[in-house]
């Protein structure tokens, strides 16, 4: 994908769900998009790093080294980084309020956008039932998962010398399944209950592959999907107004919110 000549500066960015150390990390696209779009505040919102598959055996070309040195990069010309560890990369959480250089570690944060919205920053796997309370279901569905990604991978491989873009087997299917649909559901309805109970006005989260960003439960709902299956992030500008960057999909227009005129006309 050929990328835009000038890069994009925004207030905030959020990246999730990149899994470094599988084979399914679309690293090659998530440089692309780190040349042309640099923000203030960087958090990377958990799963960055697959701990889990890197325990079963090792993984980790060239361009996966890349994307940490991009980071890195980027902490030490000005940006803000925040790392809030997931499921994959539990193994962080024991550093938690620690900084590694550039990089903070927390668990949580209470961001606030620059039109005054409080947004709670979680990764979301503390939501997850099943990560919770049976993990050997979480590693089974991991193995499936990875499986399904295999097949994906090969899928693309024909697909690109066919001429056609990234397309995601995973994504469509979890989608046309009536009990992901209503996992995605119970999921951002717990996460904005959550934020609600700490008294912020909004969440940004990862963990379930499935960018979104929305105010259908009557609080602002914001997740960023993955850089497995989606390739999306969450960029924030400097009015505080939001959007969806699909990296698959430059052609598109953007996934945002109103503008703050519009919502002041509303």
């Amino acid at each position: 994908m050929s990328a835009p000549s000038e890069s994009k500066m925004f207030r905030t960015m959020f990246l999730s769900d990149i899994h470094l150390g599988t084979r399914g990390c679309q690293a090659e696209l998530l440089l692309d998009f780190l040349r042309t779009h640099d923000a203030e505040t960087i958090f990377l919102v958990g799963d960055i790093i697959d701990g889990w598959r890197l325990k079963r055996s090792w993984y980790w070309p060239q361009a996966h080294n890349d994307v940490v040195q991009k980071i890195l990069r980027k902490g030490r010309k000005g940006s803000r980084i925040i790392y809030l560890p997931g499921n994959h990369d539990e193994f962080l959480r024991d550093y938690l309020g620690s900084h590694f250089g550039v990089v903070e570690l927390v668990d949580t944060f209470v961001h606030e956008t620059a039109d005054g919205r409080r947004l709670l920053v979680i990764h979301g796997d503390q939501f997850d039932v099943v990560v919770r309370h049976a993990k050997w279901l979480a590693f089974f569905g991991d193995w499936a998962y990875t499986t399904a990604l295999g097949v994906n991978t090969w899928l693309n491989i024909a697909r690109r010398k066919l001429g056609f873009p990234y397309w995601s087997l995973s994504a469509w299917a979890k989608l046309k399944v009536k009990n992901a649909v209503n996992f995605i559901g119970s999921f951002e309805q717990a996460l904005t209950q959550e934020a609600r109970r700490v008294g912020a006005d909004g969440v940004v989260c990862g963990h379930i592959h499935h960018a979104a960003l929305h105010d259908k439960f009557g609080i602002r709902y914001v997740n960023t999907g993955d850089w497995v299956e989606s390739c999306t992030a969450i960029v924030e500008h400097h009015d505080g107004r939001m959007e969806i960057v699909n990296w698959t999909r430059p052609s598109e227009a953007p996934a945002s919110e109103p503008t703050t005129e519009a919502r002041a006309a509303a």
